[in-house]
């Protein structure tokens, strides 16, 4: 047995109004086994972050009463509101109201017009409602609950005597948006007063972390309001800027000189300051310069297509790619010459400007970007794994760039992407194009 939950003595009204803070707890075994991503967690954080809550933890439980319990009281003994998401379903694992009843040593009741509701959606249906949903229409004693329009399950609400709140939604993201979206913000954007909190974030590549760090770090150190964050991944660094103030205007007002410092120290490499894919990003700049763009591929096999195209609008500015995956298919679609076949090799600086020319012409493009290289784990074409060759073909530029990676293959493939949407997107904006770091 848990003891109830103990309150405190003081009451928190004025500290909420001053600075209100949440944590988020997922619950579902699944989300601990890796089968379903925590995706909730991250909408959630968001969403609150628009009307200044700030999110200070989040945590994920299994289906089971003690251990819901212990996580639902340390995010209280930390939090002015917690969120729940999960374990409000029909069946026997969904424990989240049952967890929240032992935690405020409140009886289970059973609504009558929550039965009533369960009842007529399933009718609706031409179904038979399964015993096992009326769980669905209890409630622990003194809750209030949301009627959900998209599920059956309702929502739950609990406003304690010390100013703290328990939010529980349901896992299914339409559900739980719903309700987070027609209730929860609304309340909570009442409670926090006026605040926002408005990031920006700037994306960088062909600089490392470690780089973009080593030339921030002043601004790092001498953060606090705006703050300064960096995020990596493959071949390219995110610098999140983060300002908090009394509405959003003034909190994007903070945030404007730091955005033009960053931008300015950073350079050329950075390529969005609205935290746009690099796809997106090349897209925005062939539409606005009325330039299309075809892609002839090797190792990364379509990669780069399926990027682009990714972007709604795309057909305005991408006319393909050809996927050229052999030695046979680089001479007989683009036209390699057998010479550079048999004497460079197909991972090379004059195979890629071949196929970047071949593509550029197959297509009637205006740019043509061609890929190859070895993506591994054995070497290919004389090239050792990890080896890449870039090159773009246009009106008034044929640049070449090779590099090597040594890392596994997916991420040899990713880097190859990246980089050759860079390189696009540098030509486009007039910048310099790197210089290739292999012997040509």
């Amino acid at each position: 047995m848990h003891p109830p939950l103990q309150l405190r003595s003081e009451r928190r009204s004025d500290a909420i109004e001053r600075a209100l803070n949440a944590e988020i707890v997922g619950v579902g075994t699944e989300l601990l086994l890796g089968q379903i991503a925590n995706e909730n967690a991250r909408w959630i954080s968001e969403q609150l972050a628009t009307i200044g809550v700030d999110v200070l933890h989040h945590q994920v439980v299994g289906d089971n009463i003690p251990r819901i319990v212990q996580v639902l009281r340390l995010a209280l003994e930390r939090a002015d509101v917690v969120v729940v998401t999960g374990g409000l379903g029909p069946t026997e694992d969904d424990l989240t109201r049952d967890a929240i009843a032992v935690l405020l040593d409140a009886a289970m009741i059973r609504h009558p017009e929550i039965e009533a509701r369960l009842r007529e959606r399933f009718s609706g249906f031409g179904r038979a409602m399964p015993d096992n949903n009326l769980r669905q229409a209890d409630v622990p004693d003194g809750l209030g609950t949301i009627t959900p329009t998209l599920g059956s399950a309702p929502g739950l609400t609990a406003a304690l005597p010390d100013g703290r709140r328990i939010y529980a939604v349901p896992g299914v993201p339409a559900e739980m948006r719903e309700m987070m979206v027609g209730t929860i913000l609304p309340e909570l954007e009442e409670l926090a007063g006026p605040a926002a909190i408005v990031s920006r974030v700037l994306r960088s590549a062909s600089l490392g972390e470690s780089s973009v760090a080593e030339i921030l770090h002043d601004l790092f150190e001498a953060s606090v309001n705006p703050s300064v964050a960096y995020l990596a991944s493959s071949s390219e660094v995110k610098v999140r800027l983060t300002a908090k103030a009394r509405t959003r205007a003034s909190a994007e007002a903070m945030l404007a000189p730091l955005v033009e410092e960053v931008r300015g120290r950073l350079g050329d490499a950075v390529f969005t300051v609205d935290d746009e894919e690099l796809e997106a990003a090349v897209g925005r700049l062939l539409r606005g310069s009325a330039r299309t763009l075809a892609c002839a591929e090797s190792l990364t096999g379509g990669g780069v297509g399926a990027r682009i195209t990714s972007v709604p609008g795309a057909s305005a500015y991408f006319l393909g790619s050809a996927v050229v995956y052999s030695a046979t298919a680089k001479e007989t679609v683009l036209g390699v010459s057998r010479s550079t076949i048999d004497g460079p090799g197909v991972v090379s600086e004059a195979c890629a400007l071949e196929m970047a020319a071949g593509c550029r012409r197959l297509f009637g493009a205006d740019v043509g970007l061609a890929l190859t290289g070895a993506a591994g784990p054995q070497p290919h074409g004389g090239a050792d794994p990890g080896t890449v060759w870039l090159a773009l073909d246009t009106e008034d530029v044929r640049h070449a760039r090779g590099f090597r990676v040594p890392v596994e293959r997916d991420r040899v493939r990713r880097f190859a992407e990246q980089a050759g949407l860079d390189l696009v997107r540098r030509y486009l904006e007039g910048v310099p194009l790197p210089a290739s770091d292999l012997v040509r």
